[in-house]
């Protein structure tokens, strides 16, 4: 018996595959540096970065951004602007700036 191929359409209409934003959602929640923790990692550029990935990844799920979206959606523009931060953490571009509350 031959094995049958499993490959189905993919749809320009379709949208993200199911769960792809909550999972998004999950990740953004387990990467962001909650107030707890604020001091303490604030200045791990490779934290930094992967909050921004997940956060960027977030917006590009948006149920209003489908995947056959016009280039110039707001989510996209917010997707590509924490990319841009996630990546300027990665290089060492962007530094913690201190707490202006606590004076460091």
């Amino acid at each position: 018996m031959a094995a049958r191929a499993r490959f189905r359409p993919v749809s320009t209409l379709q949208q993200w595959p199911e769960a792809s934003r909550a999972s998004a959602e999950s990740l953004h929640r387990l990467l962001t540096i909650d107030n707890r923790n604020w001091h303490a990692q604030k200045s791990q550029p490779q934290r930094r970065a992967a909050e921004q990935l997940a956060a960027a990844l977030v917006q590009l799920l948006d149920p209003s951004n489908p995947p056959n979206a016009p280039l110039s959606t707001q989510q996209r523009q917010d997707a590509i602007a924490l990319l841009e931060s996630a990546l300027g953490w990665l290089r060492g571009e962007l530094k913690d700036p201190g707490c202006p509350s606590h004076g460091h």
